[in-house]
């Protein structure tokens, strides 16, 4: 008999699962898939160049509605699963669908956090998570606003760049002392800190805020100084939370995430967790390649073929304000390692090489990153560095001279 496969969550990692599963054997599961968004899958990593106007809403669009159909998949949009009853193998779904499985995905996500401060519920104060933020921001995001960014992460970059690309006066705060404080060093913050501020972002460091206030409405952000700053839109990015509520009240183990083994299943025979909402060996992932690899594994296991997570090696490659930027491995210098730098700020170029002994463990590029792949292969795998790579990573590898092809001797 064809097993009931149901899959909580239609992201970018249920997708991807989707996509192999058929791919390896299709027809072999009936799939139902289901989905909180009023929308099918999109591509959540273009919001903030759809907040700015460089794209539209169809071209974040993955596969179209008949694509799920042509694969034999169910697909059910607009209505969250509401509670999951692992004795009797069913899933409850929006006002009243019950869906029977044999096997169950969890593919939730995860939650925008709102800071625990006074003022965060009032009308004004949005996250940036999905398309209907993006509507919400662009809606507030009126002729003559000013708007506020909380969180110098990945997220908050973007939101505030998509925001300066609509002509709001943005200004972007972070409570750290850098900019992606995670992924680069001060000398890589401070030039993605100027590609931000000569797109007409405003970037206050070491900015922690108090409340916001407004009658009705958001009018203003107090700082922790006492500083005042008029605003009409918060946009709220300073991280996301695993989705683990629903797992938590069916009875699965649950930590920072929705705990799993190698092979994606969680404390539950039969339900199985992957993406954001995952918890691997103590670690959480909010990237999209970890999200992506555990997909591959898990359509992998499920269709009989022995595969296994080990982790991902995080590596982040992104574009700031037009600037090249990419992270991997280690970004500060753990004890015994050394740093090879190099920088030139009036071009806004700058490589940091992180080595231990002869093995490379961290990298940080700004300006530009066409080595990024190599040092991607290199901390992953723990190859050892030949004579001349370090040179090679830190400049580029050597072009060899075209050879002129052999001319015709005379007559």
């Amino acid at each position: 008999m064809t097993e009931r496969l149901v899959v909580i969550g239609n992201g970018m990692a249920s997708l991807r699962f989707l996509e192999r599963l058929t791919e390896a054997a299709p027809g072999r599961f009936d799939v139902t898939c289901v989905g909180a968004e009023p929308v099918a899958a999109y591509n959540r990593v273009l919001l903030s160049s759809l907040l700015g106007g460089e794209v539209d809403e169809a071209a974040c669009t993955f596969r179209g509605l008949d694509w799920y159909a042509e694969h034999g998949i169910t697909l059910v949009t607009g209505a969250p699963a509401t509670a999951i009853d692992t004795a009797e193998r069913i899933v409850r779904v929006g006002e009243g669908l019950v869906l029977p499985y044999d096997k169950l995905v969890l593919a939730v996500g995860s939650v925008p956090i709102r800071l625990p401060k006074p003022g965060m519920d009032l009308p004004g104060v949005i996250t940036f998570r999905d398309l209907a933020d993006v509507a919400a921001i662009r809606r507030a995001a009126v002729t003559g606003a000013k708007a506020i960014v909380i969180g110098g992460g990945l997220l908050g970059l973007e939101a505030a760049v998509g925001l300066a690309r609509l002509g709001v006066e943005t200004t972007l705060l972070h409570v750290m002392d850098r900019l992606m404080e995670r992924q680069l060093d001060h000398a890589a913050a401070a030039l993605v800190r100027e590609a931000m501020e000569a797109r007409g972002v405003r970037v206050m460091l070491q900015a922690d805020t108090a409340a916001v206030e407004g009658d009705g409405k958001v009018e203003r952000l107090i700082l922790a100084n006492g500083t005042i700053l008029p605003a009409d839109l918060v946009v709220m990015s300073v991280g996301v939370r695993p989705s683990t509520a629903l797992a938590a009240s069916a009875g699965l183990a649950v930590g920072r995430g929705i705990r799993v083994d190698d092979t994606m299943a969680t404390s539950v025979p039969g339900i199985y967790a992957l993406g954001e909402c995952a918890e691997h060996r103590g670690q959480t992932y909010g990237l999209v390649e970890p999200a992506y690899e555990q997909a591959e594994v898990l359509a992998r296991h499920l269709c009989g073929v022995e595969a296994a997570y080990a982790g991902t090696s995080l590596a982040t490659s992104l574009k700031v304000s037009g600037l090249p930027v990419f992270s991997a491995g280690a970004v500060d210098v753990p004890e015994g390692a050394e740093a090879v730098t190099w920088s030139d700020p009036a071009s806004g170029l700058y490589r940091k090489l992180v080595i231990d002994g002869d093995r490379l463990i961290g990298a940080v590029f700004v300006g530009d990153v066409a080595e990024q792949g190599w040092c991607k292969t290199l901390i992953r795998t723990g190859d050892t560095l030949g004579p001349d790579d370090r040179d090679d990573l830190m400049f580029g590898r050597p072009v060899s001279p075209e050879i002129p092809a052999p001319q015709p001797l005379a007559a």
